[in-house]
């Protein structure tokens, strides 16, 4: 029997240990998919926007693999951090993958950053996704007219269209009761998503940029100026498929709207058109700027109160280069979504360029050598890039490594039982009964609100939940 840990539970961590368990060539591989929550999926579950429930149905798909005969759930298990560190989940298992993603967030690195109101997309997603670390955060909305969203990812578009949804739009999902109160009684009226380049070098995908669109209590204003600096706007054609379609999104808004001014006409069909002003006071519009380089967040009392922005323009490499012109947007709340960086677990060899761990084919490198028994897969191992999708092909490779070394692991001495060991070195996993029995306690949740299932946000009731199982 070979025995390997995987450590993560999130698509990267499932689809390795999916890889180990259905392979013919090792036979009787036991996994054991190791989490620090007690909950599974990882950004599955506490970073898909909650009003994407076709992407959360991926879950179904995850869960099939958890609940594999060979492969075992354990939550609760903090790695790196105390008692199980890398060097003792190596005298647990035979071998040890880590799939721990990308953990942090990038900063801007600019005057202002840590003025109150000025805050990581990243920390916003996981407050109003009921990521246990985050239940405490409190995001002042209800002060706010205008907020800033700086990026032009994926993550910058979500954050963007939850803070202009209305609140009857998110009752139906999974979002936190306190979230939920808090953006029902949010005042922004007005979201700015920026980016320090054009439309033909955003890093979203073309379907999270329509529905920007298609929201029925926003609009989406343009400013033509910013457009006519990118010299694929006008001819997309040389673009790669998903920038040229991103594009003819925009370019589509800015003919409707006429967006010279960022201004259109109403939407008979009841909403507001793209490119839209909103009804004052109660409609809500986004305003999506180019090639503007935040500088500074501007201050008043120590809270956010605008962003200065540096005009850049195309420098023909790719890139963009300061104008020396500026430009100031007033608001209160400012969300950078400019990137994520990995935080390999405490005793992990890591590259600090790149945020991952020195690998060859997913084999951990010490001192540049293959260290017997340890493996990454996912963001920790390639960076992050790629879409949900990308972890599958990225495993399967850590995977085949592992499958290829299996000889040679197998001969390495483990404890008999590594829960036995956990629980004597202070820990206290949680077993997929004991997610079983927190679905059921947020479906109850979601019950006594009203609502179909609410998340619990914090670890208190997550573990209280859990102990329901025994």
């Amino acid at each position: 029997m070979l025995r390997v840990a995987v450590v993560g539970s999130g698509p990267s961590g499932v689809y390795t240990a999916q890889s180990l368990v259905e392979q013919t060539a090792v036979p009787d591989v036991r996994v054991h998919v190791l989490d620090r929550l007690p909950c599974p999926y990882g950004l599955v579950r506490y970073g898909v926007a909650p009003d994407h429930e076709k992407i959360k149905s991926l879950q179904n798909n995850l869960r099939a693999v958890l609940e594999h005969e060979r492969v075992r759930f354990i939550g609760n298990v903090p790695v790196g951090e105390g008692a199980l560190t890398p060097a003792r989940l190596l005298e647990l298992y035979h071998a040890v993958v880590y799939c721990v993603g990308a953990a942090r967030d990038r900063r801007l690195g600019i005057p202002g950053e840590d003025l109150t109101g000025s805050c990581s997309a990243t920390d916003f997603v996981a407050w109003y996704s009921a990521h246990p670390d985050a239940w405490a955060r409190r995001f002042a909305l209800d002060t706010v007219r205008s907020a800033v969203v700086v990026g032009a990812g994926n993550v910058a578009v979500d954050v963007t269209r939850i803070l202009a949804r209305a609140p009857e739009e998110l009752r139906p999902t999974d979002v936190p009761a306190a979230a939920l109160e808090a953006l029902a009684a949010s005042t922004v009226r007005e979201v700015h998503m920026v980016a320090r380049r054009g439309p033909s070098q955003g890093r979203f995908t073309t379907k999270e940029l329509r529905e920007l669109g298609t929201l029925p209590s926003a609009g989406v204003a343009l400013t033509e100026a910013d457009l006519a600096l990118d010299p694929a706007y006008g001819d997309p054609t040389g673009l790669p498929a998903v920038n040229r379609r991103n594009v003819e999104v925009i370019r589509g808004w800015a003919t409707s709207s006429g967006a010279e001014q960022g201004a259109g006409t109403r939407d008979p069909g009841g909403g507001h058109a793209p490119g839209a002003e909103p009804d004052p006071g109660t409609g809500r519009v986004i305003r999506l700027r180019f090639f503007l380089r935040p500088v500074e967040i501007l201050g008043a009392g120590g809270r956010v109160a605008g962003v200065r922005f540096e005009r850049t323009l195309p420098d023909g490499a790719g890139g963009v280069r300061g104008t020396g012109t500026y430009e100031e947007i007033a608001a209160g709340l400012v969300l950078r979504a400019v990137g994520y960086r990995g935080a390999p677990p405490e005793g992990l060899p890591s590259d600090p360029a790149r945020g991952t761990v020195p690998h060859a084919a997913g084999r951990v490198l010490r001192g540049g050598t293959p260290s017997p028994g340890e493996y990454v897969a996912g963001w920790i191992k390639r960076g992050p890039s790629g879409v949900i999708g990308t972890n599958r092909p990225c495993a399967k490779e850590t995977a085949a490594s592992v499958l290829a070394d299996a000889h040679l692991l197998a001969r390495r001495a483990v404890a008999p039982d590594p829960l036995d060991a956990m629980r004597s070195w202070g820990l206290r996993p949680v077993e997929w009964p004991g997610w079983l029995a927190i679905e059921r306690a947020e479906a109850a949740l979601g019950r006594a609100l009203g609502r179909d299932r609410v998340k619990i946000p914090d670890w208190e009731g997550l573990l209280a939940a859990a102990g329901s199982s025994a």
